[in-house]
């Protein structure tokens, strides 16, 4: 991007194997449709002077509720049947941040997330003490049907016939997040996801941890991440990035894609949304489409879906 906006914002719905052959025209409609709401609901906050953490949080909880995403609503099945939410969310004027992991009852992992960051002493939560907080702080919960969507039980039912042991790290439906840039300068990141399905014993990705899957910083970047968690979190991608604009001087997009550049180089694919101070509304990814969408003060809106758009 080459102009300097007062307030942007940058979406995200996941990073895999998205080309064109492999979605409906429902499919892609939907999609488009889910991000441009959720850019919407973000672009409303920020228009009015609103502060960045309340602009991604937004953002995010519509792609939880909308089905075409891996988060919420719509969410990855574990390999037991189940589904396991994570989300994360941080302030990048004190480097404030919450998380929750391991997430079956709240409808809003974001929402939850936020609340560890602002009425707990910690930053990461997981399973039932999670959901108790979550319960102590009247927060809504669904039952597991309401997250449950058919498409994702065939996708897990079609990945335990080929391989009862294996999961799924396509990621075609991943991850979904926010990063902005407020009036006030003030920078923000927002992360949520069901994982990958097929997954076992737990697992936790990237998008829960503070520095890997999600990271804001006020002197750098505020970046979320969408992909092969493990290798993201072996990196701490979103830090990375930060260090390398901070520290390296390097402008937003060289130090994106260097940090994607090495992901690669270990073996991972997916990608990342980063803005920085100046307002800079940036992706980069390793795959062949991202479901991803940005919006500036300056009159920037962008809905994209496949890789050469």
């Amino acid at each position: 991007m080459t102009d300097s906006p007062h307030w942007s914002l940058v979406i995200h719905g996941g990073a895999g194997s998205i080309e064109r052959h492999r979605l409906t025209a429902d499919q892609d409609a939907g999609v488009r449709a889910g991000l441009g709401r959720a850019l919407d609901a973000g672009v409303a906050v920020l228009r009015a002077g609103g502060p960045a953490l309340d602009a991604v949080e937004a953002a995010v909880r519509v792609l939880e509720e909308d089905p075409h995403f891996n988060a919420g609503r719509g969410a990855a099945f574990a390999r037991d049947g189940t589904i396991e939410l994570d989300a994360a969310i941080m302030d990048g004027r004190t480097r404030a941040a919450g998380a929750v992991s391991g997430i079956t009852a709240t409808r809003s992992p974001v929402g939850l997330a936020r609340r560890v960051m602002e009425a707990s002493p910690h930053v990461l939560l997981g399973g039932e003490g999670a959901e108790r907080f979550a319960r102590e702080q009247g927060l809504a919960t669904a039952e597991p049907g309401w997250f449950a969507t058919e498409e994702r039980r065939r996708q897990l039912d079609e990945l335990l016939a080929r391989n009862a042991d294996a999961f799924d790290i396509d990621m075609k439906y991943g991850t979904v997040g926010a990063v902005a840039r407020d009036a006030a300068g003030h920078l923000a990141a927002a992360t949520s996801t069901g994982g990958v399905t097929g997954k076992r014993w737990g697992r936790i990705g990237d998008s829960p941890l503070i520095g890997a899957g999600t990271h804001a910083d006020d002197r750098s970047s505020a970046v979320s991440c969408t992909g092969s968690g493990e290798f993201f979190i072996r990196i701490g991608v979103g830090h990375e990035i930060g260090a390398r604009i901070r520290l390296l001087g390097e402008d937003t997009q060289t130090a994106a894609d260097a940090v994607m550049a090495e992901v690669r180089a270990l073996g991972g694919t997916g990608g990342v949304i980063v803005t920085d101070p100046a307002g800079a509304a940036v992706w980069s990814f390793t795959t062949p489409g991202m479901y991803r969408a940005r919006a500036t003060e300056s009159g920037v809106r962008e809905v994209a879906v496949y890789g050469d758009e």
